[in-house]
């Protein structure tokens, strides 16, 4: 799955550069949407990113597009990797600024955990 966002003025901190709250909110965000679409009627929550490293800063106006693939599958978790490359205006190339592995449990009504695929 491939999703877009635009960098704007309201996700920029005091110097001028993307929060990497907002960052990490599109890519839980992203993640989410994927494995949804992967497992519909599942209510799926994060429980885990692997690794959070920001490689890159991103400025207003920089389009930032997150590449979501699914890595693994076991009984009640799934996890996908999302990796976010940034392209400015103006410029032809884009840089990969961030990449993380978000995990994802399926619970049922209770709250509690139970198995992604119904037997």
């Amino acid at each position: 799955m491939t999703n877009y966002k635009l960098v704007m003025p309201e996700h920029l901190n005091h110097y001028g550069f993307l929060f990497g709250g907002h960052l990490l909110k599109w890519v839980d965000e992203v993640a989410w949407m994927a494995a949804s679409t992967d497992y519909p009627g599942c209510h799926l929550v994060t429980i885990a990113l692997d690794e959070v490293v920001f490689k890159k800063s991103a400025s207003d106006g920089a389009i930032l597009r997150f590449a979501c693939q699914r890595l693994r599958e076991g009984c009640t978790s799934v996890t996908y990797e999302v990796v976010v490359f940034r392209r400015n205006l103006h410029e032809s190339g884009e840089d990969e600024i961030f990449r993380t592995a978000t995990t994802f449990v399926r619970v049922g009504a209770d709250g509690n955990k139970c198995p992604l695929r119904q037997p």
